[in-house]
């Protein structure tokens, strides 16, 4: 798979390497603005007290 997509990429290698930072940065941007704050409402708290 990942020979696959370095295959499709334009570009030499240090353009290629470009291009997959800045795709895993948004889909680390889509993950943290859209899709953690959604799966956060369907995961219930737990309540966990430090006792001393």
């Amino acid at each position: 798979m990942y020979g696959a997509l370095w295959r499709i990429l334009p570009g030499p290698w240090w353009v290629r390497v470009l291009i997959l930072l800045v795709l895993a940065a948004a889909a680390v941007a889509a993950l943290i603005l859209w899709v953690f704050p959604w799966v956060d409402q369907f995961v219930a708290p737990q309540e966990v007290t430090v006792g001393g």
